[in-house]
């Protein structure tokens, strides 16, 4: 099943801001050519701005635009991470 949100936010801090909650749950980080990573946490605005500050970070290397998100509760979020990561295959989820 795929992320709920079906077009991307532009992954930049302003947007972050405006869009991502400060909420629990599930996000995606991609480009226009493949999907980036996929993650899980407590605070989705949190971790996609620490995303976009860690400028040597094998996701920020792979030149990423856009992100979507689905807010849900902690018990959930591993196993539709899991999920989502199966359907979608990100570079940066998959193990060398």
């Amino acid at each position: 099943m795929p992320f709920n949100q079906l077009i991307p936010q532009a992954l930049t801090p302003v947007i972050v801001y405006a869009q991502a909650p400060t909420a629990s749950g599930v996000y995606g980080i991609s480009n226009a050519r493949e999907w980036i990573y996929i993650g899980e946490t407590d605070n989705i605005r949190g971790a996609l701005l620490a995303h976009l500050q860690d400028c040597g970070a094998p996701v920020m290397q792979r030149q990423p635009t856009g992100f979507v998100f689905e807010v849900c509760e902690q018990a959930r979020r591993p196993a539709r991470q899991d999920q989502l990561v199966l359907e979608y295959g990100p570079r940066c989820n998959r193990r060398p």
